[in-house]
């Protein structure tokens, strides 16, 4: 009666918290700054964030999940364990109990390192479930059902593409592209064509204020960094076109992962998703176009999710909220 469930969305570029009776109440960046000389936690989330590309030599930078999963097993616990201790999350006698998603995909060791990570960080009790299947429940799916179910999530580090029946997945593919992927798309194609050095940052801001896919809008943006041959900065004007020309391998590769889904699937759970279609979550479904141009690919409707950012940690809530008590029914 004294501890706190909580579900935490661990991804490679955000961390999301939802407490049980309470709803989310955090949203940071996966990002840790470290003075290399002392070892000395500097700033998480947000500060950390704001001082990438701007720091000395001494302090590092870090993000500790790459791909979706644990890159850093020792910063990932820092991070983790300063989100729990700033929202106060202990009862008083007991540790909270704690529902980490990890995509569908990874290994057993992997997620091993997922379960002690969540433990060492001050968990008392951690039950794992994979990403496409809290994000579909999230969305408002009803997975539970014995029609088919098709959630495309993606994410930072990876794309997740479920078909899910029953309660539980029948066939998935976990794709390297996604978010991350985008930026560097981005910052390869003006280094390439412009001979300009931008940052990682300014490739995700690009991306999330100017990117789109329908290739048809006339829009410009003023970008600055620093010439390859002179040194010095410069800036550059870039249209919206060039972003879809910079994403389109990368977003025809999700489209291929679901299309290999799709032959897998079972005929009459195939047929479900013709007439129910797909459905986008993850903050890459915030993509300009994105929805429309897998549409025309695959032949299926494809729809974006209310909150697609907020699905699996949503979902994470949904099941802590639900009667049966997760955490007694599996470890």
């Amino acid at each position: 009666m004294f501890s706190k469930d909580i579900g935490i969305d661990l991804g490679t570029a955000n961390v999301l918290i939802y407490v049980k009776g309470k709803g989310i109440i955090l949203n940071e960046p996966s990002v840790v700054a470290v003075d290399k000389k002392s070892n000395e936690l500097i700033a998480v989330g947000t500060e950390a964030q704001k001082m990438m590309g701007r720091t000395p030599q001494h302090i590092a930078v870090i993000r500790p999940l790459k791909d979706g999963v644990i890159h850093d097993f020792d910063i990932t616990e820092l991070m983790l364990k300063h989100f729990i201790q700033i929202l106060k999350l202990k009862g008083f006698m007991m540790k909270p109990r704690i529902l980490i998603c990890c995509p569908a995909n990874i290994t057993s060791i992997e997620q091993k390192a997922i379960r002690e990570v969540a433990e060492k960080a001050g968990a008392r009790k951690v039950y794992v479930e994979v990403e496409p299947k809290v994000a579909a429940i999230g969305a408002g799916l009803d997975i539970y059902q014995a029609d088919a179910s098709l959630v495309i999530d993606i994410g930072g580090g990876t794309s997740d593409i479920a078909v899910l029946s029953m309660g539980e997945i029948v066939k998935s593919i976990t794709l390297k592209v996604a978010g991350d992927h985008f930026d560097l798309d981005i910052l390869h194609y003006i280094k390439k064509k412009y001979k300009l050095l931008i940052g990682e940052r300014t490739a995700e801001k690009l991306k999330v204020e100017f990117g789109t896919l329908s290739g048809d809008q006339q829009a410009t943006m003023d970008i600055r960094g620093r010439d390859m041959l002179t040194g010095y900065p410069r800036t550059i004007t870039l249209e919206a076109q060039e972003i879809t020309e910079a994403l389109r391998e990368s977003v025809e590769q999700v489209a291929e992962g679901v299309r290999v889904v799709l032959e897998q699937t079972p005929p009459e759970l195939a047929s479900d998703i013709i007439d129910r279609g797909g459905v986008l979550t993850g903050g890459g479904a915030l993509l300009g176009g994105l929805d429309r141009l897998l549409s025309e690919r695959l032949g299926i409707p494809v729809a974006i999710a209310e909150h697609p950012k907020e699905c699996v940690v949503l979902g994470t809530g949904k099941m802590l909220e639900a009667k049966q008590d997760i955490f007694r029914s599996r470890r």
